[in-house]
């Protein structure tokens, strides 16, 4: 047997025989466990092991596509982008099996090879020396400004997503689904209410006039897997909210880091970064800025401090939409994570700094 049906949440009997149906290597039965990775709020993961050293990573969405809203934990949009930027700057795990039969295990899956390396969860990176921070996250800058870069249209990628009026359709769905967790009972924040109304009417002119590009939609720390001893980036992971939209409000959702706090959510607010080795947000967004734009990164930088403040504004306010949806699940009992409580009670601070920092109140920079 390859396992016991259900273990890890996973019924390994029958994945046992799809996946043997499909790659003629796959380990004998008895041969190989699955281990369900702990994190994360969104779409399981396994790490499936083989008694022979061989490793796997399976992501699968959170139950069937009928039970789910419509294009939420979309694992066949993760497998299209992983196998677009194979062989690109990007580096992605490669794309092995896909399967979208919800009768194998009762939702779409998809394997990926394991990638070995270090994945830090906090963004201040307390694992590693204080020498050794700024490099990381430089790098990490490097490779987000290499995802902006792809000309998706020869990836394939035409019509993987609209792209026009990303930043007022950011406003209507994150507005949605704030309203949809008040509608479930969920305690109205008076600061989502504020931006609500702020951010529609103060959307900058570049949001329509920097072309589209690639976005990740969750690029932070701990969705890469860094090498074991350098400063590089082996595969970027959760590509989730993958879509075509703008690299501005994808860099700003990186920076996010520096304004969220210390502790829940792992943020660098409110600490000492030049004693800590850690770098600023003004030198995080140079570095994207030398890589993204390496020939004219002097006349792109005005236009996108100017506006700095309306894409923080939106991402503080989509993250606080987040984690008052994390709420909703918690109310509900279906929220699995251990921490998800005190995450989700970080909405209304979330949202508070986002408005402050739309009225002037709190620095962007």
């Amino acid at each position: 047997m390859a396992g016991t049906a259900s273990a890890a949440g996973l019924d390994t009997d029958a994945l046992h025989d799809w996946l043997a149906a499909h790659r003629p290597d796959w380990p004998a039965p008895g041969r190989w466990r699955a281990q369900r990775l702990a994190g994360g709020q969104s779409n399981p993961t396994w790490r499936l092991q083989a008694d022979d050293g061989r490793a796997w990573a399976l992501r699968a969405r959170p139950g069937p596509a009928a039970s789910l809203p419509p294009s939420a934990h979309a694992i066949e949009r993760e497998w299209r982008v992983l196998r677009a930027l194979r062989g690109s700057a990007v580096p992605v795990p490669e794309a092995l099996l896909l399967c979208e039969d919800e009768s194998v295990l009762g939702a779409a899956f998809y394997l990926m090879p394991w990638v070995d390396g270090r994945i830090f969860r906090d963004a201040s990176l307390p694992e590693v020396a204080p020498a050794q921070r700024a490099a990381l996250h430089a790098e990490a800058a490097r490779v987000l400004a290499a995802l902006h870069r792809v000309d998706w249209r020869a990836a394939g990628l035409e019509g993987f997503g609209r792209t026009e009026d990303f930043a007022q359709r950011q406003i209507a769905r994150w507005g949605r689904q704030y309203q949809a967790s008040l509608g479930a009972g969920m305690d109205p924040l008076p600061a989502m209410d504020a931006l609500l109304d702020w951010l529609p009417s103060h959307v900058p002119a570049s949001a329509a006039e920097v072309p589209a590009t690639l976005v990740h939609g969750d690029y932070r720390i701990e969705n890469m897997v860094f090498d074991a001893q350098r400063p590089q980036v082996r595969a970027v992971l959760d590509w989730e909210l993958c879509t075509l939209g703008h690299p501005w409000s994808d860099l700003a959702y990186h920076a996010m880091a520096w304004h969220v706090p210390a502790g829940v959510l792992q943020g660098l607010g409110g600490l000492d970064l030049a004693a800590r080795g850690l770098p600023t947000q003004a030198q995080q967004i140079e570095a994207w800025l030398a890589h993204a734009h390496p020939d004219d990164a002097d006349a792109v930088r005005p236009r996108l401090l100017a506006d700095w403040p309306f894409y923080l504004a939106l991402n503080l306010f989509r993250l606080a939409a987040i984690l008052q949806g994390i709420g909703q699940r918690v109310r509900a009992g279906t929220a699995a994570h251990p921490q998800a409580r005190a995450t989700a009670e970080m909405a209304a601070p979330v949202a508070a700094i986002g408005l402050a920092i739309a009225r002037g109140d709190r620095a962007a920079l």
